[in-house]
């Protein structure tokens, strides 16, 4: 049996020190490391290294009892969550790692709430249990009120190697069958042991176990209800399928893609679904590999040499992961372009890109930017660039990072015709709902265009990120309907469509009615309940919408939303307004409409006619001419109002 098994937790919970013993104790490794020792396995970075925090994921491998288990750790700080969510996204169960002198603190509950979505069954050990302040039974507490009421404390199990009476109680209570057999008298520890494998497979519970990982205290009991607990059933036999989560570059420069098995086998020299081939095999653990000439369902492998492959991909389906975690802040990229060209810059950043999609590098007007989730992680990107190119950098101030949509339908052409090149296209830009992207749907009969020609202009809408005409921003929320469309039986190539697609969603964009749309935060804070007034005052001030307060002992709770360029800046000043004794949870939300979008469009000062063009080109006298956005219509060669009559 496979089975991949995740660490995660809130930073300095003791997360690293609890899977160096794991791993010592697997016989994974010869000693253990410490992270101020600057020698921990998983951290094998030299910015992990100096940082003493996880910053990219790590994996590890073990045999035991007679199972192979790959050990997925994540990063713990905030900056790097996405990160985490796309090791979270490879998990079969997680391991959620909580100190019980700080108990469930906030990144605590943004780790739980992914895990959530992402329907991962979770162990929880509270660690630590040695420190001054140490108190499991109000972390317990706090557990079951902020995380789940369905905790189930197996701490008496984790010792004793035979369940409690409260645990017997406790498991049966999830189970009818075995609830009635217990009023009978009856209690049978295999019977009980299989049930609650299942509960917890099935996030019916969460078993909690305890301990002090620095010492080593409580971890092989922990490992032995591991594996008693945790189960899969992938299968071999089954077709292939494989999942992107990762993507790397070693020392030489060579891509390399991390893929989990899902299901069948993959051999050296196979071919992949897209016709790229297996060349090698890599099992990793740490920084080292050794080769495989096979692999099965449930193995996480290292493929060199892959191209196009992305994380999230999924290989043998046309599934594609959607990540749930996003920055909502962007940086210009700052540094000395006599000693460095653009061009070279570019290139570095995009092999970071490459390995952190959700930088999405841009360069427009002559600046370069990405987008990051907050400070930490724009100084370790900084570090990154100086080790592993060589270039000086720096970064301006962060920005919102703004979006934009349009308020009702619009129409618009577009038409490539040099000199033996030829396709036109019509679209309709359509709002839909909050949070859909951009889509696409076609109403365009293959009587008129041929369904080949309608494949590829669906593939040119969805290949790009559309760009929107009041800032730049990032198109979303429409769906780009195919009206109508006509090729050339002789000129008409591939890449014809591209230009005519493109230019006629640009076209669109200039007659429509665009809305700049700004994210909101959604926030859940927690500070001493005399400061509720102060809060409260504050938050209004940030026009946020806020719930009705809760608390709990002597702490207040505030849950709401708020337009996150006003309420960025006080995240810093919440801890020194609470003097430390507060915790604030921030997370995407929404996109909502601007407050004051003239003011931004404004300050931007985008020229949307000196971006992507919106114009078209046609041929006269074997000539191609510029015709501008605006006067298109003049000389469009179909009729797309014609269409609609016919449509409706």
């Amino acid at each position: 049996m496979r089975k991949t098994i995740g660490i995660l937790a809130h930073v300095d919970a003791g997360k690293t020190t609890f899977s160096e013993r794991v791993l010592f104790l697997t016989q994974a490794i010869r000693k253990v490391g410490r992270v101020d020792h600057q020698d921990a396995f998983l951290d094998s970075h030299q910015l992990e290294k100096q940082r003493g925090i996880t910053i990219f994921s790590g994996l590890a491998h073990f045999e035991m009892d007679g199972d192979t288990y790959y050990w997925l750790d994540t990063p713990g700080h905030v900056d790097f969550s996405t990160e985490m969510e796309r090791a979270v996204s490879m998990m079969d169960y997680a391991v959620l790692i909580i100190s019980c002198a700080e108990g469930v603190q906030s990144h605590t509950e943004t780790v739980w709430q992914l895990l959530k979505e992402y329907n991962v069954p979770v162990f929880v050990f509270l660690n630590k249990l040695d420190r001054l302040g140490a108190d499991p039974e109000r972390v317990m507490l706090q557990m079951k009120h902020r995380l789940s009421s369905d905790m189930l404390d197996l701490r008496a199990f984790q010792t004793d190697s035979r369940f409690s009476e409260s645990e017997i109680e406790a498991i049966a209570e999830r189970d009818e069958a075995l609830l009635e057999y217990l009023f009978d008298g009856g209690f049978d520890e295999a019977l009980w042991t299989s049930s609650l494998r299942e509960q917890v497979r099935t996030r019916q519970c969460f078993p909690v176990m305890a301990g002090v990982a620095l010492e080593g205290r409580g971890i092989t009991e922990f490992l032995r209800i591991l594996a008693l607990l945790s189960t899969t059933g992938y299968s071999a036999e089954a077709s292939y399928s494989a999942r992107c989560y990762q993507v790397r570059h070693d020392a030489q420069g060579q891509r390399i893609c991390f893929l989990k098995l899902l299901s069948g086998v993959l051999r050296v020299k196979d071919e992949l679904p897209d016709g790229q081939k297996v060349n090698e095999l890599r099992q990793y653990h740490g920084d080292k590999f050794r080769p495989m000439d096979i692999a099965q369902a449930g193995d996480i492998v290292g493929i060199p040499g892959l191209e196009g492959i992305r994380p999230g991909d999924t290989l043998g389906t046309d599934l594609r992961s959607v990540f749930h975690t996003e920055p909502m802040m962007a940086a210009d990229v700052l540094w000395d372009e006599k000693d460095i060209p653009s061009f070279r810059m570019m290139q570095a950043l995009r092999i970071l890109e490459d390995e952190e999609p959700t930088l999405t590098v841009t360069e427009q007007r002559g600046h370069i930017s990405v987008r990051v989730m907050g400070r930490i992680q724009l100084e370790v990107l900084k570090e990154q660039i100086a080790s592993r190119f060589g270039y000086a950098v720096d970064f301006g101030p962060t920005h919102v990072l703004y979006k934009e949509t349009i308020a009702a339908p619009s129409i618009g052409v577009g038409h490539y015709e040099p000199l033996r090149h030829y396709a036109e296209c019509h679209v309709r830009l359509v709002p839909t709902a909050p949070g859909t992207g951009v889509t696409n749907r076609s109403l365009c009969h293959v009587d008129t265009l041929a369904l080949n020609w309608q494949r590829l202009i669906a593939g040119h809408i969805s290949e790009k990120q559309h760009k929107g005409v009041l800032t730049g921003a990032p198109l979303t929320d429409v769906c780009v309907e195919l009206l109508t469309g006509r090729a050339h039986l002789k000129h008409t190539e591939g890449g014809d469509f591209r230009q005519a697609t493109y230019r006629a969603i640009r076209n669109a964009l200039m007659y429509a009615d665009s809305v700049l749309l700004e994210p909101i935060a959604g926030f859940s804070l927690r500070a001493p309940a005399d400061m509720y007034g102060t809060l409260a005052g504050a938050l209004n001030r940030m026009q946020a919408e806020v719930d009705l307060p809760e608390y709990e002992d002597d702490m207040v709770i505030l849950r709401g939303e708020a337009p996150y360029a006003i309420f960025a800046p006080w995240q810093e000043d919440f801890l020194s307004l609470t003097h430390g004794r507060g915790a604030l949870r921030v997370w995407m939300s929404r996109y909502a409409p601007a407050r004051d979008q003239a003011a931004i469009v404004e300050a931007a000062g985008y020229n949307p006619l000196a971006d992507d063009t919106p114009d078209s080109v046609f041929c006269s006298h074997g000539a191609g001419f510029t015709v501008p956005w605006n006067e298109v219509r003049n000389y469009m060669h179909m009729s797309h109002e014609e269409f609609l009559e016919k449509s409706t």
